[in-house]
């Protein structure tokens, strides 16, 4: 990044819908001192709100009016700050040009998408930008997809140091306890309109290389399906399919794919939903298949979405802190590598995964890009967390209280 004067180390930008304020309200806990910090978005009487609620080390933070429809309020922020984190979705709405203020500002920024193809978009039109200029553009900086990226890295690296080649088989198997995202709702929303106002992009959304650096140089290795059918694990774990693999196991290939295949030209990954053991288990694998199935088909259909979206949660809404604090996350990662050997690894931590622990994750990615640069990877341009943050994002999140452990099985 080009050394100019910044007023800020992070902006935060979102500042005032729901997972914004748990963002800020994270920092404002766990910032270094002196570390300067704004927050911004359209409001400015809002931003006042949210200010006045924080921790005492928060409120005295810079205020930031900057509107995603407006250009140049958008060059202002990205120039102000160091690094930018936005909470602001669906990113195919409104992301594009913040990704690209920032890249041409060469300021570091790190977001909480799950969108395909908004990825794919970004990459194509700001990863050279940001290569030029210094920026580091991280995608995906919660609980999609920082548990599944990281774990990925560090089997990979323990399976290098125990010569045991290249991952081959790996599959992650996710428990939680929590709310469903409003804002992942209006993500697969916004996905879905997409692809029915342009079929080809089906494809795209299907196509499990969709975020390769470098499509025909990806090898021609089955990868398992995203919608599986309710299965058993080896050990006996009842699995459905998982809402995010469509979009995580993307980004862990893209991982692979930026670092040279460095997990291995052969690796399959993919990604299931545990819903535990015995006969309770197969019908809970059966009702989430289901489930998942119906509530897809119904939001591509108009008078039925309309329905769906008088019960499910809202965009920028979620569950209250007694709620928050009681969720939790769990996700093994078996592998295997080229030459047999079996790793685990396991990844978790309190509270609701897609709103108290996502908060910590781009907490956390947000300060390792502001304070940690020396002992980042030396990368540029659209990146993965894994490719952009490394062992250090792991060593902040251990901090935090998650789990990231890799045994030989």
């Amino acid at each position: 990044m080009a050394e100019t004067v910044r007023a800020h180390d992070l902006v935060v930008y979102g500042a005032t819908g729901f997972v914004g304020r748990l963002l800020a309200g994270y920092l404002a806990g766990h910032v270094p001192e002196g570390t300067r910090i704004a927050l911004a978005g359209r409001s400015r009487a809002r931003l006042e709100e949210v200010r006045a609620g924080l921790p005492p080390a928060g409120r005295n933070w810079a205020l930031l009016e900057a509107d995603s429809t407006d250009p140049a309020s958008l060059r202002a922020l990205a120039g102000s700050t160091r690094v930018l984190a936005t909470t602001v979705g669906p990113y195919a709405r409104y992301g594009l040009p913040v990704v690209e203020a920032c890249a041409r500002a060469g300021t570091h920024y790190a977001d909480l998408t799950g969108e395909v193809l908004f990825v794919r978009d970004a990459i194509d039109r700001c990863d050279a930008v940001a290569r030029e200029t210094g920026a580091r553009i991280v995608h995906a900086c919660g609980y999609d997809s920082i548990p599944s990226d990281l774990s990925t890295m560090l089997l990979a690296r323990r399976a290098r140091e125990d010569g045991a080649g290249g991952l081959r088989d790996v599959q992650l198997v996710a428990t939680a306890r929590g709310g469903f995202s409003g804002g992942t709702i209006d993500s697969m929303r916004a996905q879905l309109e997409a692809v029915q106002r342009d079929p080809s992009l089906r494809r795209r959304l299907t196509d499990p290389y969709a975020l390769s650096p470098d499509r025909d140089a990806e090898p021609d290795t089955r990868q398992p399906r995203d919608a599986v059918p309710p299965a058993r694990t080896p050990d006996g774990r009842w699995t459905a399919p998982f809402v995010m693999a469509g979009f995580n196991t993307r980004i862990v290939r893209r991982s692979n794919a930026l670092q040279d295949w460095a997990y291995g030209r052969s690796l399959r990954y993919g990604e299931v939903m545990g819903t535990g053991r015995g006969p309770v288990g197969a019908a809970t694998a059966a009702a989430v298949t289901a489930g998942l199935a119906g509530t897809l088909a119904a939001m591509g259909f108009a008078p039925t979405r309309a329905l769906l979206d008088r019960v499910l949660p809202a965009p920028g809404t979620g569950p209250g802190e007694a709620a928050r604090e009681k969720g939790w996350f769990r996700m093994v990662v078996d592998a295997e590598t080229e030459d047999g050997r079996r790793y685990r690894a396991t990844a978790g931590g309190t509270g609701d995964p897609g709103y108290a622990a996502t908060a910590v994750m781009l907490g956390e990615a947000a300060l390792a890009l502001a304070l940690d640069g020396d002992r980042l990877p030396d990368r540029a341009g659209s990146l993965t967390p894994a490719t952009a943050l490394g062992e250090v994002l792991v060593e902040r999140l251990r901090a935090a209280g998650h789990t990231y452990e890799v045994t030989a099985r």
